[in-house]
């Protein structure tokens, strides 16, 4: 029988999971504790790096170091030397594997899922009598314990400060950068090179006509700002293409009826067919936009 069920790494900071063991337990006490170790997880900073939780027939255990903290539910018979011992050696894998560069620059969970592997393995050496860790570790950790004993975590208290509401936590507005689109197409690049050509044309001309009549002609004026604002829409379509955003369908329809109407008043300075070319670009990039779609997100793996 495994002793030690769950293991992930965390940044202490926030609380952002970085990576995570695949387990999967239905057992209803196993999933709970899982809900309170994520609720724990957001607030490590309160703590000191060693921390133990206890949850009926469960415990959670904590080690922070740095800008990472590893975490692990244990069933509570399992000793807690060994599982100090267990997030000792996986908070030194982890840290041998990325830098603190790595760490502070995720913005999305699991950035490092790939370290799930690492995770299994030093959790099923640890699960075996036969293949515990080295003496001279065990005993190392089981100084450091005794001088300065882990901190006695009140889940309770933990999930009344983190905004538990009937036993399940508030989960906070995900932000768009928690969202992966699809790879970028051959066709996708190419609506991004023709938008920032058009976008550069864009400037040119209403900066080099802004030279001339800013000052004398109010017609003039009218059409700087013809010129200006698709300059400004262009690359709101490229951000539009490149990253996720919210009501995308409503701020496309906004950005491509301003190219169009914009260049239809710029008609004189520019002929048909230039019209036309800038209009049929901001047409491909918002079909590229709107039929780009959002990947699934990375699942929970148990956090």
């Amino acid at each position: 029988m495994s002793m030690i069920l769950f293991a992930c790494v965390v940044r202490v900071r926030d609380g952002l999971p970085l990576s995570a063991s695949t387990d999967f337990h239905l057992d209803q006490d196993f999933l709970e504790c899982r809900k309170k170790l994520k609720a724990l997880s957001s607030m490590l900073m309160r703590y000191p790096d060693r921390g133990t939780a206890k949850e009926r027939d469960l415990s959670i255990h904590f080690h922070s170091s740095g800008e990472i903290a590893c975490m692990g539910i244990c069933a509570s018979s399992y000793p807690a030397v060994m599982a100090f011992c267990f997030l000792d050696e996986l908070q030194w894998e982890f840290a041998t594997s990325y830098d603190a560069t790595s760490v502070g620059l995720a913005s999305r969970p699991y950035a490092f899922l790939e370290f799930d592997n690492v995770i299994q393995k030093v959790k099923s050496r640890f699960n075996y009598a036969n293949c515990a860790p080295m003496k001279l570790n065990l005993e190392k950790i089981q100084e450091e314990l005794r001088v300065r004993p882990p901190a006695q975590v009140k889940l309770e208290e933990a999930e009344l400060m983190n905004g538990m509401v009937n036993g399940h936590a508030e989960l906070p507005v995900e932000s768009a950068s928690a969202y992966r689109m699809q790879p970028v197409s051959a066709v996708g690049i190419l609506s991004l090179v023709l938008n920032i050509m058009c976008g550069a044309l864009n400037l040119i001309r209403g900066v080099h006509l802004a030279e001339y009549s800013f000052q004398e002609d109010r017609q003039g004026i009218g059409n700087i700002i013809a010129f200006l604002t698709p300059f400004v829409a262009c690359f709101l379509l490229c951000y539009l293409y490149l990253f996720y955003s919210s009501a995308r369908r409503v701020k496309v329809f906004v950005l491509f009826v301003t190219i169009c109407l914009c260049n239809i008043y710029l008609y004189g300075l520019r002929n048909v067919w230039q019209i036309l070319f800038h209009i049929g670009v901001a047409s491909l990039s918002s079909h590229q936009i709107l039929t780009r779609q959002v990947v699934e997100k990375q699942p929970d793996c148990g956090v």
